[in-house]
């Protein structure tokens, strides 16, 4: 298990301002309260790990609760705040800035928040993107859109001319919304202000439509990404069920997790075979893929099939060495070389085949109103913690709660679907699938 000081929040310093928020501090007068510096949530909730500490006279480990405090590191009268938006789009990203834009405004009265765009390439002056002051009426409406209201751009920038840029337009605060790389960036230069001994704290707010960021619940966007697929499945499963021994190939979003892939088949239970990244499965073979995909035709005359982009990459002859800005490998294209493999293999039947690649509509939908609600507490939450003089941190929901953790421990590792879990087993139990494609 992690080290008991892995989930300690860097600080910036002693807390010398009083809030303006007019929070109590007292149970039961029906007011909210202050979040205290020694509130914590224990992070793994198991009896096995509850009997350990006890057996052990060990303390749990426990993450930082979120939440507005009741003094404050920087004077909201001279503080300036930036966001920036960084990778592939994501539904709810302008959500989080119109949240963290009215927060700043209303609730701490900070009259500056710039606006950074098209990613960390507005941090460098080379590119000429000019920084935007953004506003409550600036940004009132946006939520109602996806994409992001600042622009977008994959990979990284010099750590010391983005931290140039921030100190040169007198930010203090430095909000990044983005997945694995986004955070790693921020992280850096979060890095790179400490050894300058500079007072800027920097942020992250994960966003990853695949929800592969480790250790929290759920990345704001995932459950719109399988919302809006939902009805997709559905009308793939139209296509397949109106022709004799009909295939539907549904291709979603999903590099290294098919968390996406497998929520959606769940929603929308129509769905016969789901593919992940996290499962080996072969083609050929009594029990392989292919044979399944037979025994499920000559049964039920159709099937619809969900992959997820990054699953059965093994089955390329070349491993793919392309990556794009962010350093992600690019994948083959799984779901055309289903088609052709299946097409290759039923030439004794007849088949038709329809592949649907909706992964660009997902990704630039609208949040939905479960994701805007959490788009708008996550964004609060961020400048709660910012205003404290927090930095380095991510805010997200464990275990149902929101908490500060460092953005060193959430971008160790990606979070995968485990197949021996509940989850993966009722995936298995709505497709009626194989255990097993080996």
């Amino acid at each position: 298990m992690e080290d008991k000081i892995a989930f300690d929040i860097h600080s910036l310093g002693e807390t010398k301002y009083k809030s303006p928020l007019q929070l109590s501090t007292v149970r039961g007068d029906s007011i909210f309260n202050f979040v205290d510096e020694k509130d914590r949530m224990v992070f793994d909730l198991s009896m096995e790990h509850y009997q350990q500490c006890v057996s052990n006279q060990d303390e749990p480990l426990c993450l930082e609760k979120a939440g507005p405090r009741q003094q404050i590191f920087f004077d909201p009268a001279k503080t300036t705040a930036a966001i920036v938006t960084c990778g592939g789009l994501c539904p709810g990203i302008n959500n989080v800035i119109r949240g963290v834009v009215m927060a700043l405004h209303y609730f701490y009265g900070i009259k500056r928040t710039l606006g950074v765009p098209y990613g960390y390439e507005g941090l460098n002056p080379a590119f000429g993107h000019e920084l935007i002051e953004l506003n409550p009426d600036k940004v009132k409406d946006i939520h109602q859109f996806g994409g992001t209201f600042l622009g977008s751009s994959r990979g990284g920038q010099s750590v010391s001319v983005m931290v140039d840029t921030l100190i040169q337009n007198k930010v203090d605060i430095l909000f990044a919304i983005g997945g694995d790389g986004t955070l790693k960036g921020v992280d850096a230069i979060g890095e790179e202000i400490e050894k300058r001994n500079a007072k800027i704290s920097v942020v992250g707010i994960p966003k990853t439509i695949d929800n592969d960021i480790d250790l929290i619940d759920k990345s704001f966007g995932f459950e719109t990404a399988f919302d809006v697929a939902s009805p997709i499945l559905r009308d793939a499963h139209n296509e397949a069920a109106g022709a004799y021994n009909g295939i539907s190939i549904v291709k979603l979003m999903g590099r290294d997790s098919g968390f996406i892939a497998a929520s959606a088949s769940l929603a929308m239970p129509v769905v016969n075979f789901v593919l992940v990244p996290e499962m080996d499965f072969a083609l050929e073979g009594e029990n392989g893929f292919l044979e399944a995909l037979r025994k499920r035709l000559e049964h039920k005359k159709h099937a619809v099939i969900v992959v997820a982009e990054g699953a059965g990459q093994h089955l390329f002859q070349q491993k793919s060495e392309v990556k794009d800005a962010s350093g992600n490998v690019k994948h083959a294209d799984i779901g055309l070389f289903l088609k052709e493999k299946i097409k290759e293999y039923f030439t004794d039947i007849p088949v038709t085949i329809k592949y649907i690649d909706p992964s660009y509509i997902v990704r630039s939908a609208p949040a939905n109103s479960s994701d805007s609600v959490y788009c708008g507490r996550l964004a609060y939450h961020a400048v709660h913690g910012a205003m404290a003089g927090k930095t380095r941190f991510v805010v997200s929901k464990v275990n149902n709660k929101y908490v500060y953790i460092p953005i060193s421990e959430v971008t160790k590792k990606r979070k995968k679907i485990e197949l021996e879990s509940e989850f993966w087993f009722s995936v298995l139990q709505s497709t009626g699938q194989p255990f097993s494609l080996k």
